[in-house]
């Protein structure tokens, strides 16, 4: 059995927020989970093209926006997949972090970082 808390797991900031990253392939679960706080007001072009992701909203609001210009709503009790490795923009709304519990399929190592300032999509 696994049992961490939050103040124990490694965490690491991925650029537009932090990312707590509960378990990793080290776990031999074959699946990651983490908790993700996107800051307020930020925008950030992403792509897994090595996982497979979904987010489920706990806190604050914001979008996913396809690269084709598709919007969808995040707010608490929303559940999105990335389910095609979609590149995709996460936007906060500007009043308050947007908080998610994401699960990677395959599982993350943990030291994985979006790289924000490259052309194109931060992809790992």
């Amino acid at each position: 059995m696994i049992v961490r808390e939050l103040d124990n797991v490694t965490t690491v900031d991925w650029g537009n927020g932090l990312s707590r990253r509960f378990l990793l392939e080290s776990d031999g679960l074959g699946y990651s989970v983490t908790d993700t706080t996107v800051r307020a007001g930020t925008k950030s072009l992403l792509e897994y093209r090595h996982h497979l992701e979904a987010c489920y909203c706990i806190e604050g609001t914001g979008e996913v926006v396809a690269l084709d210009g598709t919007s969808h709503r995040i707010t608490p009790g929303t559940l999105y997949a990335l389910d095609e490795h979609d590149a995709h923009y996460l936007v906060a709304d500007p009043d308050a972090d947007l908080r998610l519990v994401c699960v990677f399929s395959p599982a993350l190592r943990g030291d994985e970082r979006h790289s924000l300032d490259a052309a194109g999509t931060s992809a790992y």
